[in-house]
């Protein structure tokens, strides 16, 4: 399965579609507690993740939202 992942090309072997879940794991993100998942645009809700597949050509970004400042 080929995406994009973070603006640059990634592909995944296996069945696709595949959870959201798995995808954290097959691509190995760190921290995937703090990690926010946009799938084409769309923030996922963290209970959905099971649920929620990608498919070949999907667009992925993983966000950490940091606090901060003064």
């Amino acid at each position: 399965m080929n995406l994009t992942v973070n603006g640059k090309p990634a592909t995944i072997d296996g069945e696709t579609p595949v959870s959201i879940t798995i995808l954290l794991e097959a691509l190995q993100v760190e921290q995937r507690e703090y990690v926010t998942v946009e799938v084409n645009g769309d923030i996922m809700d963290r209970g959905e993740f099971e649920a929620t597949t990608v498919k070949d050509g999907d667009s992925v970004e993983f966000l950490y939202f940091m606090g901060g400042g003064r």
